[in-house]
């Protein structure tokens, strides 16, 4: 029979004395994926832990094991399929009990057949329901799934949909249920009952990064008239400065002419070295060798006038395509022929 942890150590506590088994390397990268709240938490249990029984040691790296098989199998087949492999390994109680302390920590998305299916059987699926409902479901598939399936909507179904996904903060678990219940008749045998989060500008913008250009402006075009602060709001988020790794070297040197050097230089201060090898290299060798001495000699800056120098900058990229002067490559087909 497999041991379990101390039932005295809380999930914080497990977290520490695995990161402290792992290693400074290895957790370094996963400190990557954390908000900072949770790395502050993580930090001062890491710190607060004088010496790591063997016992608990082994009996945490087992449980991260299962842990990290079940989210395997979940993937491979979904929660049913995990649940049938880790009975057969475990037994049912341990099975249930890892199931349901990974869909609790992880948040096992609803409409997981969905996921796995093709854009145009779920359009099939769900292009008669209400915009409330298309809304629901994009905002649970993947982008590039959901981003295909808003292209072939109607066009005057497309803005409302994708204006609801935008609004969209939390649905409840009943709602979900139903709605999961009229798409597909084999739910899964575990739901998560707490509120679940989907939707919001961040998910809008991502899908319409993935939509053909005329679908794009068809949808923002109806927004500005039907919400004009959430359709700037959005066209904010469709581009940021990071981005600028993405567009061609000509572009990249038509943008350099519009901008102020100050505001590039602040930009630039704090910019990864993907972002300055980007633009560097659009620069003659003269300007880029200025740039860097006068970015030497500006020392600290306030993240503040950072923000706004990129925004600036955004404008004016955003400015620049709209005029047709540069080309930013999107996902659903604008493909540059040369």
């Amino acid at each position: 029979m497999s041991k379990t942890a101390s039932p005295v150590l809380s999930g914080k506590q497990k977290a520490a004395i695995l990161l402290i088994t792992l290693g400074p390397e290895v957790s370094a990268q996963i400190f990557k994926h954390l908000r900072d709240d949770e790395i502050e938490q993580l930090t001062l249990e890491i710190a607060n832990v004088r010496t790591v029984d063997s016992a608990d040691k082994d009996m945490i790296m087992a449980e991260f094991h299962q842990i990290c098989l079940a989210q395997e199998y979940i993937s491979q087949g979904g929660i049913n399929y995990a649940k049938e492999i880790l009975e057969k390994a475990l037994g049912q109680s341990k099975a249930v009990d890892i199931i349901n302390r990974l869909t609790a920590t992880l948040q096992v998305r609803p409409f997981d057949f969905a996921r796995k299916a093709d854009p145009s059987q779920i359009l099939n699926f769900i292009q008669n329901e209400n915009a409330q409902t298309i809304a629901l479901v994009l905002s649970y598939l993947q982008f590039e799934q959901a981003a295909a399936i808003l292209s072939s909507l109607p066009q005057d179904k497309q803005a409302e949909v994708a204006r609801r996904i935008a609004v969209m903060d939390s649905t409840s678990p009943e709602v979900i249920s139903q709605v999961e219940r009229v798409l597909e008749q084999k739910l899964s045998a575990t739901v998560t009952q707490d509120y679940t989060s989907a939707g919001g500008i961040e998910s809008i913008v991502q899908i319409l990064n993935g939509v053909d250009r005329g679908t794009e402006r068809t949808i923002l075009d109806s927004l500005e008239v039907q919400d004009p602060e959430l359709a700037e709001e959005i066209k904010k988020r469709m581009f940021v400065f990071e981005d600028i790794v993405n567009i061609d070297n000509r572009s990249i040197q038509r943008i350099i002419r519009d901008l102020e050097n100050a505001d590039l230089q602040l930009a630039l201060k704090v910019a990864s070295e993907e972002v300055r090898e980007a633009v560097f290299r659009n620069m003659s060798k003269r300007m880029s060798e200025t740039f860097k001495e006068e970015m030497e000699y500006m020392g600290p800056v306030r993240l503040r006038d950072v923000e706004e120098a990129q925004t600036r900058i955004v404008a004016t990229i955003r400015r620049l395509e709209e005029a047709g002067e540069i080309i930013i490559a999107r996902g659903g087909g604008d493909d540059i022929v040369v």
